[in-house]
């Protein structure tokens, strides 16, 4: 395969896997009502099934970028792939809460290989003063496919039961794991510009390495807040507003689908071009988008009447805004040699603080008291992330003139 096409093909395959893990999580967003009706749930239960999958994702993360810095990361990649696949054709054979429990659990383990290796196996195909637009492409089939996950969920499950949507989202991801065996393993390190001193270069100068834990304690409080509202605004709608489930599903995905693109590939190249006057620019692109958002998600959350969609519209946007310069911000604070290792951590942290609890701790607020009230520890979030990023921006990593890479 010619040197200048493997960065691209590896970049549209690994962004094709990540839009159809992030349908397979967010399906059971847009179908929750109806899985508490069958399993006659509370919301602090259906809550509790995000938590499980991130207990799988985060424990089994480190585990994953130790085999990733020292073996074969795209047979880690393929073999991820094929296994959070298969345990979504499990939805065929769940009729218990228990086993859907387990079943969420399994795809949370699949889906930490790829999440683990898929950025680091990219930074090696691309130079630092790239990896913002890059990463901004790869992630913004998180949202995208996170807002198709509702749609299909909204649609599917009204008409053919909340399984359904499921079926769907399993067989993308077998086929494209076929496709990467035909993509090559890059070497390690090989463009990178900035050297591997101790803080960047050894998982014990990892606890001291500014850099890295302003964006990864940033990242965590974003996640929090992300990954809550993100499980729980659809429902929010329909019970709180008034919308129709389905109706509910299609305008929150659709505001997620166009923000998911536009504000995540403008996150990403904003960052790069402040990066020419600035070391510091992902973390101050990724700190004013939080503090940005905080009043508009205030008044999308609290405000009734004609406000309220372009509040929800324009805070989404805030926040989708830093997805592809933050996790710039942590490729770019390590070395090549412990990059696996040190996403593993980023990710173990930023749900251990994020989102494998915001769900379920905002459903249990919600059976005492309503979503509204829930909601508000969100905002809290928001406020700390934004804190976070714009004091840790001084521990930005300067970086070289720009190398010649496989990524020009």
């Amino acid at each position: 395969m010619p040197s200048k096409l493997q960065p691209r093909l590896a970049l549209a395959l690994l962004t094709a896997l990540n839009f159809v893990n992030y349908i397979d999580r967010s399906v059971l967003f847009a179908v929750q009502p109806l899985v508490k009706k069958e399993f006659n749930s509370t919301d602090a239960n259906l809550g509790f099934l995000t938590t499980a999958f991130f207990v799988g994702y985060m424990f089994t993360a480190p585990f994953f970028g130790f085999l990733a810095d020292r073996y074969s990361r795209k047979t880690l990649i393929i073999l991820g792939a094929m296994v959070w696949s298969g345990a979504t054709l499990l939805t065929a054979i769940t009729h218990g809460f228990r086993t859907l429990l387990f079943r969420h659990t399994v795809v949370g383990i699949g889906e930490a290989s790829f999440a683990t290796i898929a950025s680091p196996f990219l930074a090696d195909l691309y130079p630092e003063n790239q990896r913002g637009r890059v990463l901004s492409v790869f992630a913004l089939a998180n949202p995208a496919g996170t807002a198709l996950g509702y749609v299909l969920g909204g649609f599917l499950g009204q008409r053919y039961g909340w399984r359904c949507p499921f079926y769907i989202a399993a067989i993308p991801g077998f086929l494209l794991a076929l496709a990467f065996t035909f993509i090559r393993e890059p070497e390690r390190g090989r463009i990178d510009s900035l050297p591997e001193t101790a803080s960047r270069g050894t998982l014990r100068g990892l606890s001291r390495n500014g850099a890295y834990w302003a964006a990864t304690l940033g990242m965590a409080m974003m996640t929090f807040a992300l990954g809550g509202l993100s499980v729980w605004m659809p429902t929010f709608l329909s019970r709180a507003r008034g919308i129709a489930l389905g109706r509910a599903n299609l305008y929150f995905g659709g505001i997620t689908a166009f923000n998911g693109v536009v504000a995540t590939l403008i996150g990403g190249w904003l960052g790069d071009r402040l990066l020419r006057r600035t070391s510091a620019a992902y973390y101050l692109v990724s700190g004013m988008g939080m503090a940005l958002a905080l009043p508009v998600m205030a008044v999308a959350i609290y405000k009734t009447g004609s406000l309220m969609f372009p509040a929800i519209f324009l805070g989404e946007f805030l926040l989708l805004l830093n997805t592809g310069p933050l996790n710039a911000a942590v490729i770019n604070s390590v070395g090549a040699h412990i990059r696996s290792t040190a996403v593993a951590v980023n990710l173990f942290v930023i749900h251990a603080l994020g989102d494998a609890f915001s769900p379920t701790l905002m459903g249990y607020i919600s059976d005492r008291s309503s979503l509204e009230k829930a909601f508000g520890v969100a905002i809290v979030a928001i406020m700390i992330s934004a804190a976070i990023l714009l004091l840790g921006s001084r521990f930005a990593p300067r970086l070289m003139p720009e190398p010649t890479g496989i990524g020009d």
